[in-house]
């Protein structure tokens, strides 16, 4: 059985032992106070409205009678204003003229209902909070379709989601899996739906909505684990497109072997990558560049214009560097290219465009 957890919940759970969490989703956190601010805040308007009621009691305690000795002093004030904003009303001290009677209908009674709105909305908060989060939970799930599944939240993954939202890709459309709890918090914090689970297995994977996923990032820690989420997805989705990242470049075919579109070697990249900085230090900024979106140069894939088509890929305004036809990548100066097609999508490298700030986005369930 798995338990929804939204984001903000207590310190108990968020301190609970990972595999009595594992399958639980968390949505990207709700900008709201603290609960002890908020009770505390609470707890100071009720007394408040016992102070303003007890001082209005005695202001006018002329007109209010008590059975044991007949006045009515400061005391005796805020006891009459607790037992009546309680609704206890023992009926020992009474309004007994106009005054006070016209005074208790038209000030004290509304007090009454303000000190009751905040006790009672207190406890309907508490109450109602599960069936909040099971309402956002819900709508989240309906909701969602070709989003982008990100499997481990180390800094292979963090960097990974941060290029893809690079070119446009909403917040609310990347769900992060990862079996640390402390990692899930931090992907919502930054505004990720988070599930917390061994992303081996396929309930957990079920749990990220990974069959209507669109794209799937595989950025584990080990290669064995990468292995078993390959496969554990692709059963799960056969058209999905799924990335995986290895650290050893012999476990590569192994990867697409168990359904990886594309396969990269973190440490033969890291590799090559200083490598060429040393031969060229220029070479390596630029390389560099080229694969952080958004700034300097970058590059994207797009499809053929109809304007283009019939062009070698030099004759075109891009810089082609590459076509893909088919299933084949053939570059730029490849003898069997021949004229651009229609069905044909070019890699080119372009100008990264400058970023437009995002509009505030309605949180799920907000």
């Amino acid at each position: 059985m798995f338990h929804v957890k939204l984001p903000g919940q207590d310190a108990i759970a968020r301190q609970a032992d990972e595999h009595l969490v594992t399958g639980r989703i968390k949505l990207p956190k709700r900008v709201v106070e603290r609960p002890l601010r908020q009770v505390a805040q609470r707890l100071l308007m009720a007394l408040m409205v016992l102070v303003g009621t007890s001082f209005i009691v005695y202001v006018d305690r002329a007109g209010y009678g008590d059975n044991s000795d007949g006045s009515v002093d400061l005391l005796d004030a805020f006891y009459y204003a607790t037992v009546t904003l309680s609704t206890t009303g023992y009926g020992d001290i009474t309004p007994v003229s106009d005054g006070a009677r016209l005074t208790n209908i038209l000030v004290i009674t509304p007090l009454r209902v303000v000190f009751l709105i905040i006790l009672v909305g207190t406890t309907l908060e508490v109450l109602t909070e599960r069936t909040r989060e099971e309402w956002r939970l819900n709508r989240w799930r309906s909701n969602l379709r070709d989003h982008t599944v990100i499997v481990g939240f180390g800094t292979k993954g963090r960097s990974a989601v941060q290029t893809v939202c690079a070119t446009g890709l909403k917040k609310d459309h990347v769900v992060v899996v990862d079996p640390s709890v402390r990692v899930i918090e931090a992907a919502t914090a930054e505004g990720y739906v988070g599930v917390i689970g061994d992303a081996t297995r396929s309930d957990v994977l079920l749990r990220a909505e990974v069959q209507k996923a669109r794209q799937i990032i595989i950025a584990t820690q080990r290669d064995d684990t990468a292995v078993l989420v390959t496969l554990t997805a692709r059963q799960l989705n056969r058209g999905a497109k799924i990335v995986a990242a290895v650290r050893e470049e012999e476990n590569a075919p192994l990867l697409r072997q168990s359904g990886a579109d594309a396969v990269i070697t973190s440490a033969s990249a890291a590799g090559r990558l200083l490598g060429l900085s040393v031969l060229s230090p220029s070479a390596g900024r630029v390389m560099e560049d080229l694969i952080h979106q958004g700034s300097g140069l970058d590059i994207v894939e797009r499809p053929v214009i109809k304007a283009e088509v019939g062009l070698t890929a030099r004759e075109t305004e891009d810089l082609v560097v590459s076509v893909v036809r088919g299933h084949r990548v053939l570059g730029y100066d490849d003898p069997s290219l021949g004229p651009l097609q229609l069905t044909d999508r070019l890699i080119t490298i372009v100008r990264a465009s400058p970023r437009v700030p995002a509009e505030p986005r309605q949180q799920p369930g907000g």
